[in-house]
């Protein structure tokens, strides 16, 4: 008694289908828009109902996908990283001078910067990283980690205007290699700030200038 025609207890075949369906979300498209989240509101300041709204996600279907925010914020600054490196990777290839190189570099940059869901973001790992998630050792170990990466690109570009005969022998490398990063870094504050891109540009030509005298 009270079994269905079909002996399954009353379960249709429309209940089987629903129970094997795919998932009604896209993982990439998910951590996109809590990137775009964390980057606005930092770490803190997100909550999981937060992420539920901007992923279109309940909570058991955010955990598990991604696991708890803090793995989801992990995520997201990876992909940030991913994302900025895949649009440098040409510089490092072209046959370009040193001051060109550099100013393709921090446009690059900006376009990152200069954009946002409401605002203009500033860099992601600036802006909420060190803000308010640095406490984290892991998150702290990447952190380090990119500036590491950043600081090591622009040696590169110094290196090799050296050995293009751009810069002197005695270029101070790993000196300016830090200066620059520290450009790219102020740069991102004042965008988040909403300071406008031809101001910004023109601070940065003008820091490039005084790179390229060292």
């Amino acid at each position: 008694m009270g079994r269905g025609r079909n002996g399954d207890g009353g379960r249709g075949p429309s209940e089987g289908k629903r129970r094997g369906r795919p998932r009604a979300y896209d993982p990439d498209v998910a951590v996109g828009q809590a990137l775009s989240l964390f980057r606005r509101t930092g770490y803190a300041a997100t909550s999981l109902d937060d992420l539920s709204a901007a992923t279109g996600m309940n909570r058991p279907s955010l955990y598990g996908a991604f696991g708890d925010k803090r793995a989801l914020y992990i995520k997201s600054y990876q992909r940030y990283r991913d994302d900025y490196t895949a649009k440098v990777l040409a510089l490092f290839k072209a046959d370009i001078d040193i001051r060109e190189r550099l100013r393709r570099f921090y446009a690059a940059a900006l376009d990152i910067y200069t954009t946002g869901d409401v605002d203009p973001g500033g860099c992601f790992a600036v802006m909420t990283v060190a803000s308010d998630a640095i406490a984290d050792p892991e998150i702290r170990a990447m952190m380090v980690e990119g500036f590491k990466e950043l600081d090591d690109a622009f040696a590169w570009c110094f290196r090799t205007a050296i050995a293009r005969g751009e810069l002197p022998e005695a270029t101070d490398v790993d000196g300016l290699a830090k200066l620059a990063s520290a450009l790219l870094n102020l740069s991102s504050i004042r965008a988040r700030a909403g300071v406008p891109r031809a101001e910004l540009d023109s601070i940065v030509d003008g820091a490039i200038t005084q790179l390229c005298r060292a």
